[in-house]
């Protein structure tokens, strides 16, 4: 990845000042990007021949594109899948950086919004009707595209509350309950680990600092906080994270949890074996885990997250992306109109829900009996999206991501990732982490608290 600086990358887009506010907890002063666009300049703009690039990575999503072009037959969509991950982040990042090449429309996962709403990259969504939209969406889902003072960056499209899928036979085998607790999960990875040595409770891949933060979102700590984009307190080793840590780091040294990197030949080969007894995942895990673990289907069950308090059910989120409209883009009114569409139109939303199958942010897929009732073979005739329907209730609007998301991860997996490897002090690791995040802050022109 390019060693794009902080001041570098301000300077390459022409941003002058650091002040104003920061993604999704920050504000702008730019009135005439809060203007609302006229009925007559919108109806103008979506009936002039127009192309938009669009970048994404959903397979086949040229069937919703389709529908927003059947309506609007003047504009067309040029669909590009600039890869996933970090090959699409940096090809941005390198786009923006140049001043050319950017797509109009582009897919952000909900915890890159901040890196780039820094960058005053994204355009605020606002003037062209998207906060009529908010009361469409799950209320966390739109907190985390919202900015402080009711900007709205993005328009969710898919999510991930985290819960627990877990494998009913093994449970029954070894006579363990369905944890409600974190304490009571700790006390079934120890009984199962001792009854059969060759499975675990669960593995947490330690280069795994997606899950992590949904553990931490779940727990209710507050790592990262900032009122402006020249500021921001760094909080990964508080009370909250120490608490996880000591919970996380003290099974993996125990033995009792595995601690292998995920989504590799290794994890697939285990969870079709039965090595591992529960998956802690997102809304997005079940339809995954039913392609990737074949041979189990029928034994699995889903349920929420182990509570660290049972009187207040809580859960983070993992995942799920939105569409952003690049601040730069020619066509704003029928960009804007676009990233709309495409994530409020019913339509197409329920074809993401049951074409891509990703799990929906609308309110209104969330209370349809056709997806939410909807028995699953997999899992035994479970209605898993009810469960996870439910958990999504239970998640906290108010976690905020960093704007410098790339570094938090590959540090956290050189601290805290290699501390569960290692079976070493985890705590410790947490410290670690916390001094390398407030260095690489401090470095980038960040005031850190």
């Amino acid at each position: 990845m390019p060693a794009f600086t902080r001041r570098s990358f301000l300077a390459a887009m022409g941003a002058a000042s650091l002040t104003g506010a920061l993604a999704a907890c920050g504000g702008s002063d730019d009135t005439a990007a809060t203007t609302p666009a006229s009925e007559a300049d919108i109806d103008k703009a979506m009936n002039t021949p127009t192309e938009l690039t669009f970048w994404t990575w959903v397979p086949d999503i040229e069937q919703e594109v389709a529908l927003f072009t059947k309506k609007y037959p003047a504009i067309k969509v040029k669909v590009v899948n600039a890869g996933q991950g970090t090959p699409h982040y940096t090809k941005l990042r390198t786009a923006l950086q140049a001043g050319s090449g950017a797509p109009d429309v582009v897919q952000i996962e909900f915890q890159y919004i901040p890196t780039f709403t820094v960058i005053d990259a994204l355009l605020d969504l606002r003037p062209y009707g998207a906060s009529k939209l908010k009361d469409q969406f799950v209320d966390w889902t739109w907190a985390q595209v919202s900015g402080q003072n009711g900007e709205v960056w993005a328009i969710p499209q898919d999510t991930g509350p985290m819960g627990m899928l877990y494998r009913q036979d093994i449970f029954d085998q070894y006579g363990i309950g369905v944890p409600a607790t974190w304490d009571e999960f700790a006390a079934a990875a120890r009984t199962l680990h001792a009854a059969n040595p060759d499975i675990y409770l669960t593995n947490f891949a330690a280069n795994q600092a997606a899950a992590w933060h949904g553990l931490m979102w779940q727990a209710g700590a507050k790592p990262y906080v900032s009122n402006s984009k020249s500021d921001i307190t760094i909080d990964v080793d508080g009370d909250v994270a120490k608490k996880i840590a000591k919970y996380w780091g003290g099974l993996a040294t125990e033995g009792v949890i595995g601690v292998e990197t995920d989504f590799t030949d290794a994890w697939y080969t285990a969870l079709n074996n039965g090595k591992y007894a529960t998956w802690l995942t997102a809304a997005w895990g079940p339809v995954f885990l039913s392609g990737s673990a074949k041979s189990t289907a029928g034994k699995w069950r889903a349920a929420p997250l182990p509570q660290w308090d049972s009187a207040k059910p809580s859960s983070g989120n993992w995942g799920g992306s939105t569409s952003a409209v690049i601040k730069s883009t020619k066509n704003p009114i029928a960009a804007a109109q676009f990233a709309q569409f495409l994530n409020s139109d019913p339509e197409s939303a329920k074809m993401f829900a049951t074409k891509q199958f990703l799990y929906p942010p609308t309110k209104a897929l969330l209370t349809d009996p056709s997806f939410v009732d909807e028995p699953l073979d997999f899992y035994g005739g479970q209605a898993v999206n009810k469960v996870f329907a439910d958990i999504g209730d239970t998640v906290n609007l108010s976690f905020q991501w960093p704007p410098f998301l790339d570094q938090v991860a590959t540090d956290f997996t050189e601290t805290v990732g290699k501390a569960l490897t290692d079976k070493t002090d985890a705590v410790a690791a947490l410290g670690q982490w916390q001094s390398r995040l407030t260095t690489f802050a401090k470095n980038q022109g960040f005031t850190v608290s």
